[in-house]
C-alpha cells in the first residue's frame, strides 16, 4: 500500500513538472502554416516571389549566411536570363588562380561559380557572430521541421522577452525558436527593402518571400518531380483500365 502510494505521489509530481521540462528541452510554438503556392501534389514555384525572395537574400541574409549548394547559374530557374545572372555573379568577386606566377588573385564571380560565402571558414563567421555559427541556407527548409512555415516563423516571431527570462549579451527572444532565445538579432524590418514589382514591403512580405526562395534553394526538382508523378498515376490509371477490360474480355470467352 505505501509502495502504491509513494508510485502515486512520485507520477504527480513527474506530472507537474512536465512543463517546465518540456520549456527547458526547447518546446516552442507550433510554427503556423502558410498558403505556399508550391503546396500540395499541383502547387509551383512563383517565380516573382522566388526573385523577391533571392533579392532579400542578398541584401539581408548574405551578410552572415552562405549558400554553399547553389551556383549562379541555378537562377536560370528563377527566370533570369543569361546576361542578367551574368550581371548578378559580376556584383561578387571570388578568389581564383593559381596565376602563371603561381599566385591566387581576385576576379568577378562567374554563373559557373558557387554563391560567394560571406566568411573564408567557420571561424571567421564565427568571431563575426558572437560565437555562433550562422547555418548555411542551401537546405534550411529540408533540415528544419516545418520547411518554409519554419523560416517565416523565426523571421516574424520577435518580441521583447518575458519578464522572467533574462537575456545575455547578444542574445534575442523569439517566440518560435525551440528554447525562445535567438543569437541572431532581429534581420527585417518594414520599407527595409524595395519592391518594384509594388508588392507589400513589410516584414510578413519579406519573409515569406525568402522562405519561398529558400524552399526551392533546396528543392529545385520539385516541380519536375510533382509533374512525373502526376503522369505516372495518370499511366497507372490508364493501365488498370486497359487490364480490366481485357481481365473481362478474357473471362467473357470463357462462359
Amino acid at each position: 500500500m505505501d509502495n502504491m502510494k509513494h508510485a502515486i505521489r512520485f507520477f504527480l509530481v513527474i506530472l507537474a513538472l512536465s512543463p517546465a521540462m518540456a520549456y527547458a528541452a526547447g518546446d516552442a510554438p507550433h510554427a503556423p502554416e502558410q498558403d505556399w503556392s508550391f503546396s500540395g501534389p499541383f502547387g509551383t514555384y512563383d517565380k516573382a516571389s522566388l526573385q523577391r525572395g533571392l533579392l532579400v537574400y542578398r541584401q539581408v541574409c548574405a551578410v552572415c549566411h552562405s549558400m554553399k549548394h547553389l551556383f549562379y547559374r541555378d537562377l536560370e530557374a528563377l527566370g533570369y536570363d543569361e546576361g542578367q545572372i551574368k550581371a548578378i555573379a559580376a556584383e561578387y568577386t571570388v578568389t581564383d588562380g593559381p596565376d602563371d606566377e603561381g599566385e591566387m588573385f581576385e576576379r568577378p564571380a562567374r554563373p559557373s561559380d558557387k554563391f560567394k560565402s560571406p566568411f573564408a571558414n567557420e571561424k571567421q563567421a564565427k568571431a563575426a557572430n558572437n560565437g555562433a555559427l550562422p547555418p548555411d541556407l542551401s537546405l534550411i527548409t529540408k533540415a528544419r521541421h516545418g520547411g518554409a512555415d519554419y523560416v517565416h516563423a523565426i523571421l516574424t516571431g520577435y518580441e521583447e522577452a518575458p519578464e522572467h527570462v533574462e537575456l545575455l549579451p547578444g542574445q534575442n527572444y523569439n517566440k518560435y525558436m525551440p528554447g525562445h532565445i535567438i543569437a541572431m538579432a532581429s534581420p527585417l524590418m518594414d520599407d527595409q527593402i524595395a519592391y518594384e514589382d509594388g508588392s507589400p514591403q513589410t516584414v510578413d512580405q519579406y519573409a515569406k518571400d525568402v522562405a519561398h526562395f529558400l524552399t526551392w534553394a533546396a528543392d529545385p526538382y520539385m516541380e519536375d518531380r510533382k509533374r512525373t508523378g502526376i503522369k505516372v498515376i495518370l499511366f497507372l490509371l490508364a493501365f488498370a483500365a486497359v487490364m480490366y477490360a481485357v481481365k473481362r474480355k478474357t473471362w467473357a470467352d470463357q462462359h
